[in-house]
């Protein structure tokens, strides 16, 4: 299998809803997300897909996201927006984009700091 990846950038605020900590208190971040995809073919340029059309489609996800309060969006109500949830947020949209297409995605990677990354992929 082939695959490709991609990086952009998003930020948000969120708070920890249940953790007992600083990051239980409304806070921003300037995520990072590292989408993969994955293809056992190529297309007839020898790509799995242009970067610049992966990136419009991860830029249409990240737009839910980008510059919202997370917990009041309606994914988050119930979910607490960690790094985890929204990896999987994304992922998730991501995979509903690309249903009708060849691609698979792979994983999603968010950073929540440059040291401090969580990974959402389905077996």
């Amino acid at each position: 299998m082939f695959e490709v990846s991609v990086c952009m950038n998003f930020s948000s605020a969120h708070n920890l809803r249940g953790y007992k900590g600083k990051c239980e208190a409304l806070h921003g971040h300037n995520w990072k997300v590292e989408l993969s995809l994955g293809s056992d073919t190529l297309d007839r340029t020898g790509m799995v897909e242009d970067f610049t059309l992966i990136k419009e489609k991860l830029k249409s996800v990240l737009s839910l996201l980008d510059h919202k309060y997370l917990n009041v969006l309606s994914y988050f109500k119930r979910i607490n927006p960690t790094s985890e949830n929204i990896a999987r947020f994304i992922y998730l949209k991501m995979a509903e984009r690309m249903k009708k297409e060849p691609l698979k995605v792979i994983s999603v990677k968010v950073w929540e700091t440059d040291t401090s990354y969580a990974i959402y992929r389905e077996t």
